[in-house]
């Protein structure tokens, strides 16, 4: 019986479900790139860059190792530009008994999938993507069994499934969260450890033209494009992660610096979403340097949260959800990006910063990305499902089933509160307590209305008092609205003026980005 097994650009893993009791022998493996998949939003150029050479990389190592590869490039003349298309194309050419494939992790290929066996008349397996720890059943029986989800809460059966940072039913330390010892502002040093730089190989060098000729009107540049394209390379960055940014991760996760791209993060996420590494696998390795006294249990804690918690709750999330879930806007946000989202062109130093990075490398961490732009975008009231195009266009380690509540749910409070029990919102006091952001801004932070005063700070208590019929009785922002409300009426009159001139030049600006 011959096979066919289509493979996915986020399913580079050597023991992905559908070839896991193939036989070489009788099955063809089939890869696509597809025109479809890089065009259905603006990709960063690097994002593309990253997925088909990681894709062609993990081509190579298949064949390497006795598969049949069937491989379609983006320029192949007779490509049909579509999934659908190519699987119509490969069972033509090679006339197979079934199709294997494993799950999706979106709903519009999920769409595809599941109108192949009758497009094609064959059988058409599909394989739970057993790479997460949480399948799609376990968290629907959890999440009903709730009247509230709290991630907090999933976090811990999580942990108590797999083990990691348990002593027995009891968790190490004896607590299960080291969240507020991880919010300590750095500074810069000399001996922070930098990620390792991948050169271009001519698997690379051949994607990154082709990029650059296809894609020169996507967001970003090619630039200096340095990332890990094989799953050999992607390893070399997990090991150096966990022997030098480790350590130090817990304390500084949250901190930002001027020019400092990185930090102690771990830039591993591009390779586990795309499959290059396994992420149990990096929490068990973390977990082992705790447990080596190499490591602080709050940096472990708080990676192992990253992964199991996060990763794994937005996932479950985004498949209880629906489609439906993108169309969502409980604030009622109509408002366009600003254009200088596509190129970091602003006058508030943070927002340049995060921006401008994420052009450069299609990658910024967390706090750049929920504090910076995706506070500012939730203040001035930005469609959520445009924030979610951005996101979803500019960083390379975003998939929509990660990326949407991530973006609608947790920053931009889209969802109303289903994922997150409040708005992520924040003056520009918080941003100047985490980074050195504001030293050099031409804005004053300490100022609230003026010329040169920080536009967060005027845009928060807009937000706060436009929204005062939604959100007052929400008890993480009693103290917020307490403080609104025993200012003078003059100082809240001022302060809304104010903000309201700065969201009237904003749109007369009339840059709406791409």
């Amino acid at each position: 019986m011959k096979t066919l097994v289509p493979i996915l650009g986020d399913q580079l893993s050597p023991g992905i479900a559908s070839l896991r009791d193939a036989n070489p022998a009788d099955t063809v493996v089939l890869m696509m790139e597809v025109a479809e998949e890089t065009t259905y939003v603006r990709h960063h150029k690097q994002k593309i860059a990253y997925i088909l050479s990681a894709m062609r990389h993990h081509a190579d190592a298949l064949a390497a190792a006795g598969w049949t590869v069937d491989y379609v490039r983006l320029d192949d003349p007779d490509s049909s530009g579509s999934f659908t298309g190519e699987i119509a194309r490969a069972v033509a050419r090679h006339g197979p008994d079934r199709i294997v494939v494993t799950e999706a992790g979106e709903w519009r290929v999920v769409a595809m999938i599941d109108g192949w066996e009758t497009v094609f008349g064959i059988p058409v397996e599909i394989r739970a993507d057993d790479r997460f720890v949480c399948d799609h059943a376990e968290f629907d029986a959890w999440a009903s069994a709730r009247k509230q989800l709290t991630m907090e809460f999933f976090y811990r059966d999580m942990r108590r499934k797999t083990g990691l940072l348990m002593d027995g039913k009891t968790p190490a330390g004896d607590r299960w969260n080291f969240d507020k010892d991880n919010r300590k502002p750095a500074k810069g040093d000399l001996f922070m450890p930098r990620p390792h730089a991948f050169a271009p190989d001519a698997t690379t060098r051949d994607v990154l033209a082709l990029v650059a000729e296809r894609f020169a009107d996507h967001p970003g540049s090619l630039d200096g494009f340095d990332y890990a394209v094989t799953a050999a390379d992607a390893e070399r960055q997990a090991a150096y992660f966990m022997t030098h940014a480790l350590p130090q991760f817990g304390d500084f996760e949250d901190a930002m610096l001027t020019g400092e791209r990185h930090l102690w993060h771990s830039i591993l996420s591009p390779y586990i979403n795309s499959g290059l590494l396994d992420p149990l696998d990096l929490c068990r390795r973390a977990e082992a340097e705790y447990r080596a006294g190499r490591a602080p249990l709050n940096s472990v804690e708080g990676y192992i949260r990253q992964i199991i918690g996060w990763r794994e709750y937005m996932r479950g999330i985004y498949w209880r959800e629906g489609p439906d879930y993108v169309t969502r806007n409980f604030l009622d946000h109509h408002r366009r990006l600003p254009g200088w989202y596509w190129t970091g062109a602003t006058d508030m130093h943070c927002l340049r910063e995060a921006i401008g990075q994420t052009l450069a490398t299609a990658h910024a961490h967390h706090i750049q990305r929920l504090m910076v732009t995706g506070n500012f975008a939730l203040l001035i009231g930005a469609d959520p499902a445009e924030v979610h195009r951005w996101y979803l266009e500019v960083y390379i380690d975003a998939y929509e089933w990660v990326e949407l509540p991530n973006t609608l749910g947790m920053s931009q409070f889209g969802d109303g509160g289903l994922l997150g029990s409040k708005p992520y919102i924040s003056s520009g006091a918080y941003i100047d307590r985490m980074s050195d952001y504001c030293g050099t801004c031409r804005y004053d932070v300490k100022r609230r209305t003026g010329e040169d005063a920080c536009p967060f700070n005027a845009l928060y208590w807009h937000f706060l008092a436009r929204h005062e019929d939604r959100l007052g009785g929400n008890m993480r922002l009693r103290m917020p609205y307490s403080t609104w409300a025993k200012q003078s009426e003059q100082s809240r009159n001022e302060t809304l003026t104010h903000a309201e001139t700065f969201l009237q030049a904003l749109d007369s600006a009339g840059d709406d980005g791409y």
